[in-house]
Parts: structure tokens; sequence; C-alpha cells
């Protein structure tokens, strides 16, 4: 079990660990030694959070030594794998056996685990976040045990574990649920009017399996929107319109993207794990010239509140990069933004200029406050905890969990205390 010294940091390099040692177990015997011989120990994934929702005082777990072996259960249609893999890893083995995720991120280097217990998503008005996939996991509690829970045999209890913040234990396997491989084919439109966007919503987020718009805020217009079409077995083709709500089909992409990273292809069929994703990285370690915030409203209100954040055009320019918007259809997830609601996910990604950003936050979740904006928990954010709380109803059920599976506090770090409106102990 190799032991690093201090000073690791997150994707985008703004965040540094406060973490006394990174330890990378290579069994699950040593994950839970280094569990019952710690004091306070989190998990971290790929870095791919821009909090420190992953620091510690203590010790700080990468799981991405462990075996990440894939098996496949077609009786069930699940897949259970070592929490320390990656969509990258993970989607193509699914799909050589002849398997898919319904859903993915927009990225893929991330671990599956760090996307589950923040809620992570993609897109799309019939697919809900990344953890509603799970139906079972292993974990390592703070005794070190080793535990098993199931959606079949722990039914509500499952909800409030599958999002934990890293609250909970440390998640040493996951089990998924997977269906048969498909394809898909992307379209994309540009110059989306916002207006007909707010009126027109549930007619553009309804024209594919899989739809994101992207609007820079600073024009009337978003300047496009990818949808992604899924194709029936067989299929190599669907029929498109060449306009969208006065949105035009393009035949390929406006503009390169940074030379790290290339667009996902349009136009072309291809499978889910290649069409589902929007970008791909040459260098996934070498990426994180961004920083990320990313505010969730309830479905209904959605035209409202972009109306408000296009009022804030000419104070997000300085410092937005890409903005994306996106739906997740509602779950049961105790501590899912989307628990009990559709919901439409705002992303801001930020040029990485820290004190920018930080003088921004504050006027764009004012402009949103109306709208009772959740932000998303591996983002940037200042609410205050206490307004994040409030829109949690299974919150107190939450710490009520906390206090029974680590009645020590071992995994709850500042991040989940401040959150939470206090200890959970």
């Amino acid at each position: 079990m190799d032991r690093a010294p201090l000073g690791l940091q997150n994707w985008s390099g703004h965040v540094t660990f406060n973490a006394s040692a990174l330890v990378r177990p290579t069994t699950i015997a040593e994950v839970q030694e280094a569990v019952a011989g710690s004091e306070a120990v989190r998990v971290v994934g790929a870095g791919h959070s821009f909090n420190d929702i992953a620091d510690t005082h203590g010790i700080l777990l990468s799981l991405t030594d462990l075996d990440d072996g894939v098996s496949l259960d077609p009786s069930t249609r699940t897949v259970s794998f070592g929490a320390g893999m990656t969509y990258d890893a993970l989607a193509p083995a699914l799909h050589r056996a002849g398997w898919a995720l319904p859903n993915m991120a927009s990225l893929t280097p991330i671990t599956v685990a760090g996307a589950v217990v923040t809620a992570s998503h993609g897109s799309g008005d019939t697919l809900g976040n990344l953890a509603t996939a799970v139906s079972g996991m292993e974990m390592v509690m703070a005794d070190g045990n080793l535990r098993s829970f199931s959606r079949a045999e722990d039914g509500d209890v499952f909800d409030g574990l599958v999002v934990s913040l890293g609250a909970l234990g440390v998640v040493t396997q996951l089990t998924l649920d997977v269906e048969p491989t498909y394809d898909l084919v992307q379209h994309v439109y540009a110059d989306l009017p916002i207006e007909s966007l707010a009126q027109e919503f549930d007619a553009v987020f309804g024209t594919g399996y899989s739809v994101s718009v992207f609007p820079t805020w600073q024009q009337p217009h978003a300047e496009t929107v990818w949808v992604k079409q899924r194709l029936a077995a067989g299929r190599t083709s669907t029929a498109v319109p060449s306009a969208l709500l006065g949105a035009r089909l393009l035949e390929q992409h406006p503009a390169p993207l940074r030379a790290e990273r290339q667009l996902t292809p349009f136009g072309v069929p291809g499978p889910w794990h290649e069409r589902l994703p929007h970008f791909r990285f040459h260098d996934p370690n070498a990426v994180g010239n961004e920083l990320q915030s990313e505010y969730y409203v309830s479905r209904d209100q959605a035209g409202q509140a972009l109306s408000a954040v296009m009022s804030l055009g000419p104070v997000l320019a300085p410092v937005i990069d890409v903005s994306e918007i996106r739906t997740i259809r509602a779950d049961q997830l105790w501590m899912s933004p989307a628990y009990a609601r559709d919901v439409v996910g705002l992303h801001f990604s930020w040029l990485r200029d820290a004190a920018g950003v930080a003088a921004v936050l504050p006027t764009l979740e004012a402009a949103l406050e109306p709208f009772e904006p959740v932000p998303h928990w591996g983002k940037l954010f200042v609410t205050e905890p206490g307004m994040i709380g409030r829109h949690y109803p299974r919150l107190a059920d939450f710490r009520s969990l906390c206090r029974d599976l680590d009645p020590d506090a071992k995994f709850t770090n500042r991040f989940v205390r401040d959150l939470l409106e206090g200890s959970v102990r």
C-alpha cells in the first residue's frame, strides 16, 4: 500500500488537499486496514471537483490501484466493478460485451464512484443522474468492516446511501443497471433564439434522447444545440429537420476547441459511449484550464431562470468560457438535487481566474435566488449551507444515517459538516 507525500491538487490545480497523506491501497484488505487505523478519511477520484468536498485533515484514499475487473450478469442486467474505475475504462468494456449504460456525463476521465456520490449527470428528459443506475454497492465502514447494500434488499435506506457525499464509508465496488448496447447520432443546430428556448423549452429538449444547449449569455441566441438521437436496432440514420425554432442545422462544428480536447463527431452514427459524451481528451491529466459551477432549478422555472442569467451577460463576460443547459429526470435519492422533481442544470465553465469567478458568483446566485437554485455538490458556489439544506426533504434522515453508520464522524470533513448545517454527529 503506497503512501504519497502531501501536495496533491485537484483537476484544475486550484485546490491543494490538506490531507496528511495520499494512500493508494491495492486490495480491499488494505482499504479496510487504512480506514480502521485512521481518525479521518476521505476518498479522491479523478480530482474532477472544484471545491474541497474530498479534502480531509486525515488520510486521502485513491482507489485507482484496486482491481477494476468487470463482472457482467446478463440474467439481472447488471455490471459490477471496482470503485476506482473510470467511465473511460468501463464503457468500452461494456460495449464490447454487448451492453450499455443509459447515460453518461459530458466527459469520461472521471471515476464512476465520484460521479455517483456527487449526483453528477448527463442530459435527457427521460434520464436520471448517473447515480440512478446504481443497484448495489460494497462499502468499507468506519470500523473497517466490509458491508454490501442493494436496492432490492435495503429499500428506502439504499436511496440515502447512493449519493453519500463520501460521508458514509468508502465505496469499493459498484453494481449498475445495464441494457443492450445501442447507437446514437448527433446533430448540431446554431443560433437558437433564447426567447424561443424559454417559451418552447419542452419542445427543444424533447427533440432527442439527450439534448444540450450552449448559450454564451452575450447574444440573444444560444450558440449551438446538440441533439443526440438514439437509433433503433439496425438503423444507420434518422430524419432530422433543417431548422429548430429558428436555429439552423450545421454540417460541421462551428469552431475547434482547445488542442487538448476534441468534440464528439456529429452526423455520423456511433456507439453510445462515443456519442453521449461531448468531449474526448488527448491527455486527460493535462487538462484543467477551467473552473466550474452548476445550479439546478425546477424544470417549470427554466424559462424565467434563463432570462435572469441573460440579464447578467456583461457581468459574466470577463470570466465565462462555456455554458451548457441540461435536463435531469426526477429521482428518489435523498441527497440528489433532482429528488422528487425534474430539474434543469445551468452549467458554467469559467476561465481559470479564481478571484474573478469568486467575484461573479454572488451576483449570479442572487439573480437565481427567486428560483431556489441548488448547486452541484462538486462545483464552485457561495450559497450558505442553510439555504442548501432546506431544499433536501430527506436531510434529517441523511443525518441520522450518518450517525448510525459513522458515529465518530470519521468520513465527515468540513465541507460535509457545513453543508449539512452543522455537524452530522
